[in-house]
């Protein structure tokens, strides 16, 4: 055979093979199914409504009533009574500074109180002696039985008399000063609680020497908190002195607090171009001092996307919805999700007016399959 039939005869046997492998690659390719139904789904359509447009603003919760107490005195702690953590009382001794020399001082000044009080006394006989002395010469004087010279020297030592009982009174009045200062010092040896609430942080311990200004203790008001926010300058216009915000708080789960804007402080901080909003908060036994908080303030309405909470998938990280196309095939949708609301959620992005979604997939894996609405 010649090479030119060998050469043509090959080609043809090619040409059998791959046909052959061709026939076989279509005799197995698979048909395409119909999708799975499943039936008795809730599905839900999308329809935008009108929605709050609100300013979310961070702060931190801060007691409404604050207060840092020192000693008025100087002089080392004997006795602290109280510790981070305790409910106080108001008028409750928190620490004792030492009061040797207040007492001392107390002492003196009593001593000295009492002597001014004999002098009173004494001062007073003198006088009553000396008006009546003078009565009787004023008789004698009217008869001319007594000279005038003896008249005027015993009217003289009448007024002399008066004048000493008027300066002992004065150093009475002097006596009754300084006793009530040295009281006022030795109290100031006492730290009271201005106001009833909790102590916060205990600065000094026993020992340590006090003096007026260096603070010992810092107290709390349980009673009333109030949410600090700084808003930008752009945003005051929508704060209001005395309007009502929502406010949140992370520390306390599943609480939406009604505050009350009751000071927006009118200088800006020159760094954040902001304003320090305060908003005061109810009363809460789950609020401290220190935690975060939210507030929100109505700017108007918008537009937005709401649908049923159970309506999302989580898929770690991401979360998700099941769309359904024209032919009722669901596929999983990854949405972006914002606030919620009770049952309901905001959605930011991912889904659009009138589009249909599964209402309540729970564990359901159905992406690509048929879904028959009940």
């Amino acid at each position: 055979m010649n090479p030119m039939n060998r050469t043509a005869l090959f080609l043809s046997f090619l040409i059998l093979v791959v046909g052959g492998f061709s026939g076989c690659s279509n005799e197995r390719q698979p048909l395409t199914s119909a999708p799975e139904t499943v039936h008795n789904i809730s599905v839900f359509a999308i329809h935008e409504t009108n929605s709050p447009d609100l300013l979310e603003v961070a702060g931190t919760v801060r007691a409404a009533q604050t207060s840092q107490l020192a000693s008025q005195v100087m002089g080392n702690i004997v006795d602290i009574r109280v510790h981070e953590g305790d409910h106080v009382q108001r008028g409750q001794v928190l620490a004792v500074i030492d009061d040797a020399q207040a007492r001392a001082a107390v002492d003196r000044a009593v001593a000295a109180d009492a002597a001014a009080q004999q002098d009173i006394a004494s001062a007073e006989s003198n006088l009553a002696l000396a008006d009546s002395t003078l009565k009787r010469y004023q008789n004698l004087y009217d008869k001319k039985s007594v000279s005038p010279q003896e008249y005027d020297e015993v009217k003289t030592r009448y007024q002399a008399a008066l004048a000493r009982r008027d300066m002992a009174r004065a150093g009475r009045a002097q006596a009754n000063a300084a006793l009530e200062q040295a009281r006022t010092a030795l109290e100031y040896t006492r730290i009271h609680a201005p106001f009833d609430g909790v102590i916060t942080e205990k600065k000094m311990d026993v020992g340590a020497f006090a003096s007026p200004g260096l603070p010992l203790f810092t107290i709390e008001d349980l009673q009333h908190y109030r949410l600090e926010v700084a808003v930008n300058e752009g945003d005051l216009r929508y704060v209001h002195r005395g309007k009502s915000v929502s406010v949140s708080v992370d520390a306390v789960e599943d609480a939406q607090f009604k505050g009350k804007v009751i000071e927006i402080v009118p200088a800006a901080d020159s760094t954040s171009r902001s304003f320090l909003v305060k908003i005061e908060l109810p009363a809460d036994s789950h609020l401290r001092s220190g935690l975060f908080g939210r507030a929100q303030f109505v700017r108007g309405e918008r537009l937005s996307v709401v649908i049923p909470e159970t309506a999302v998938v989580a898929r770690g990280q991401l979360q998700g919805v099941y769309v359904l196309d024209h032919n009722e095939v669901a596929s999983l949708r990854y949405v972006t999700v914002g606030k919620s609301s009770g049952t309901q959620v905001e959605v930011l992005a991912g889904l659009q007016d009138g589009e249909r979604l599964v209402t309540k997939p729970g564990d359901l894996e159905l992406g690509g399959k048929r879904i028959e609405a009940n």
